[in-house]
C-alpha cells in the first residue's frame, strides 16, 4: 500500500475526539460559566449520578484525579503508617504512590504475563503480619478476574481496593467493573476511555458510610463551611470536568466498541507474525485502553514505526520495584520479579482509539508485517 507510506498515525487523537463533540461540549462548559458553579454543585452531582448508574454502583464521588481517588478509598479503609499493600509490579506509578502517600508501605507482586495482571500467588508470598490491603489493576482496560484475589483476601483478611483507572466501562462477566461494591478507583485524565479536559477521577461504592466519609475527605473533612470534623483534603471535581464529562458518558459504549473492533482486526493480522498482539477476550472484558503488543525486538520496531509515521509509547519501561523512588525502602533488585521485569523490556503500545480509521489501520499493521520480515 504505497500510498500510505505517508500516512500519520498518532499514538493518541484527542483533537478528532473534540471536533466530533464540540458544539455539545462547548455548550456544556458555557452552561457552567453562565452558572459561576465552579466547585461542586448540579454538574458534579448530576455526573456522579449518571456515572454510578452507569457502572452499577450505588454511588460515585467524584475527586480531582485518579491518584487522588486511589489516596482516599485507602483512607478510608483506614490504611496508614504501619501498614503494607500488595501492588502489582506492571502498573503506573500512582497506584503506589498513593499507598506511600498514606504513609503505608507499597509491596510489589509480579504479574501474569499474559494478561498483564497481579499474580495472585506471587501477591501471597508477599503477605505479612503487616499486609492490610491488595490492589488489583484492570490493565490496559482489561477486566481482572477477582475471584482468586478475594479467596486470598478472604484468607488474609485483606481490603480489596480495585485500580480500575484504565477500565471504564469493561465488565466482568456481564458486570461492569466498579459494580462489585468495594472500593473501585478511577481516572479521568485526558487519554483515557472517558476523558476530562484535565484531571479528574472518581471512587464507586455500594456503601453509604464510605460514600460519606469519601466526600467529607475530598473537602478539607468539612461537613458544613469553616466545621472541620476530620483533616481531610482538597480533592474535589470541578464543574467544568464534571460538565466535560457528562456529555461524553454517553458516548463511552460506542466508543470502547470501535476500539475493541480495530483491536480485534489488528490481533488477528498479527496472530502469526513475532510480534505478539494482547488476547481478545469475549464478553466486553476488554475496553482496550491501550492495545499493547510484545517483542524481543521492541526498540527496534518503535524506531521503524517511528519513521513510518506512526506514533506508539511503551506503558511501562520500569517495573516499580526497580523506580528510583522505591530505592530506598530496600525492595530486592533485578531478577525479583521475572515476568514484570520482562515485560517491560518487550511491550510496546500501538495506536488505539475510536476515531482511528481503517487507512490508519492497515498502514500500522503493514509496517509491523514489513518489520517483522
Amino acid at each position: 500500500m504505497n500510498t500510505a507510506l505517508a500516512l500519520e498515525v498518532p499514538f493518541l487523537d484527542l483533537k478528532a475526539q473534540y471536533r466530533a463533540l464540540a458544539p455539545e461540549i462547548n455548550r456544556a462548559v458555557a452552561d457552567v460559566l453562565e452558572s459561576a458553579q465552579f466547585v461542586g454543585g448540579p454538574f458534579v452531582e448530576n455526573f456522579e449520578q449518571d456515572f454510578a448508574s452507569y457502572i452499577g454502583a450505588r454511588y460515585a464521588v467524584g475527586v480531582s484525579s485518579g491518584t487522588s481517588a486511589l489516596e482516599l478509598a485507602l483512607r478510608v479503609s483506614d490504611i496508614g503508617p504501619g501498614d503494607e499493600v500488595l501492588v502489582p509490579a506492571n502498573t503506573f506509578f500512582a497506584t503506589a504512590e498513593a499507598v506511600s502517600n498514606v504513609g503505608a508501605k507499597p509491596v510489589f507482586t509480579d504479574v501474569d504475563p499474559a494478561t498483564f495482571h497481579l499474580e495472585v500467588k506471587s501477591a501471597e508470598r508477599m503477605i505479612t503480619s503487616r499486609t492490610r490491603a491488595i490492589i488489583p489493576v484492570h490493565l490496559y482496560g482489561r477486566a481482572m478476574d477477582l475471584e482468586q484475589v478475594a479467596e486470598l483476601a478472604a484468607a488474609y483478611r485483606l481490603r480489596i481496593i480495585e485500580d480500575a483507572a484504565q477500565a471504564h466501562g469493561s465488565a466482568y462477566n456481564g458486570a461492569k467493573i466498579g459494580a462489585s461494591g468495594r472500593l473501585t478507583c478511577f481516572s479521568f485524565y485526558p487519554g483515557k476511555n472517558l476523558g476530562a479536559y484535565g484531571d479528574a477521577g472518581a471512587v464507586t461504592t455500594n456503601d453509604y458510610e464510605e460514600a460519606s466519609k469519601l466526600r467529607l475527605l475530598r473537602d478539607h473533612g468539612s461537613p458544613a463551611k469553616y466545621q472541620h470534623s476530620v483533616i481531610g483534603t482538597n480533592a474535589r471535581l470541578d464543574s467544568i470536568q464534571a460538565a466535560i464529562l457528562s456529555i461524553k458518558l454517553c458516548q463511552l459504549d460506542q466508543w470502547n466498541q470501535l476500539r475493541r473492533k480495530h483491536a480485534a482486526l489488528m490481533a488477528s493480522a498479527l496472530a502469526d507474525s513475532p510480534v505478539m498482539p494482547p488476547e481478545v477476550p469475549a464478553g466486553g472484558e476488554h475496553v482496550f485502553h491501550l492495545f499493547v503488543v510484545r517483542t524481543a525486538r521492541r526498540n527496534a520496531l518503535r524506531n521503524y514505526l517511528r519513521a513510518n509515521g506512526i506514533g506508539t509509547g511503551i506503558h511501562y519501561p520500569v517495573p516499580l520495584h526497580l523506580t528510583e523512588a522505591y530505592q530506598q525502602l530496600g525492595y530486592p533488585g533485578k531478577g525479583s520479579l521475572p515476568a514484570a521485569e520482562q515485560l517491560a523490556g518487550e511491550i510496546l503500545s500501538l495506536p488505539m482509539y475510536a476515531e482511528l480509521t481503517d487507512e490508519q489501520i492497515e498502514h500500522t499493521i503493514d509496517a509491523i508485517l514489513n518489520f517483522a520480515g
